[in-house]
């Protein structure tokens, strides 16, 4: 199968104040295309650390990271901010919708960076929001949504431009089971119908029982397939 990211002896260390922290250390991976992901570990293990880097929001300290074809560690930021527009979609815990926007405004905004025309930005938004089931909600701002429904928008939003991959750190976090099982069932079928790639960080047995694969982390360690925490 074709690969959709690699990672190759992957850390990342910070510095604050006068110490160190070792966020990463030495994570080896590589997630198939058409696979789902799910990413888990205990707080501070380094998960989100390393969603971050194969999307391209934070460096790697070593190591090299490729993702869609492309070595990240090889583009400047310009690049970067175009690669991720054009092939990878988040979702992340915080819905992150603008309140004076309609779900509709919501959705279209990062086609804003794409060069289409109005009409065929407004056309992919609908159908995005046709996709989660929130089409006769596109005129609603997001104080008059649910939460579900406001991380419902979050998911349109990220799948408006047709990415290859989707990256979703703790998605269903501030959401209720009811609600995180429709996100969740949003994602498999994206995954199952549509092709898309997805990784997804969360620390819920639940909601990483809807991927295909799951890996964990511990101290910063991706640890071998099949392994888990001692404390899991």
């Amino acid at each position: 199968m074709p690969v959709a990211a690699r990672t190759h002896e992957l850390s990342k260390v910070y510095t604050l104040s006068a110490a160190e922290v070792v966020a990463l250390n030495g994570a080896t991976i590589e997630v198939e295309r058409g696979d789902f992901l799910a990413l888990m570990g205990p707080s501070g293990s380094g998960k989100s650390t390393l969603l971050h880097i194969i999307a391209g929001i934070d460096r790697a300290s070593s190591g090299t990271c490729e993702v869609l074809g492309y070595d990240l560690s090889e583009m400047g930021e310009t690049d970067l901010a175009t690669w991720r527009n054009q092939y990878v979609g988040f979702v992340f815990q915080s819905f992150n919708l603008v309140p004076v926007l309609s779900a509709l405004e919501n959705v279209e905004l990062p086609l804003l960076l794409t060069g289409l025309k109005s009409k065929e930005r407004r056309r992919q938004a609908e159908m995005a929001l046709d996709l989660v089931g929130l089409a006769d909600r596109m005129h609603h701002t997001p104080r008059q949504l649910s939460g579900g429904q406001q991380q419902r928008i979050a998911v349109a939003r990220a799948i408006a431009a047709d990415p290859q991959l989707i990256l979703c750190d703790e998605p269903t976090g501030n959401l209720d089971a009811q609600s995180a099982d429709a996100v969740l069932g949003m994602f498999r079928t994206l995954n199952e119908k549509l092709g898309k790639t997805i990784i997804m960080v969360t620390h819920d047995p639940h909601a990483a029982s809807s991927a295909r694969t799951v890996r964990y982390l511990e101290k910063g360690k991706l640890l071998p397939p099949g392994q888990k925490p001692q404390d899991w």
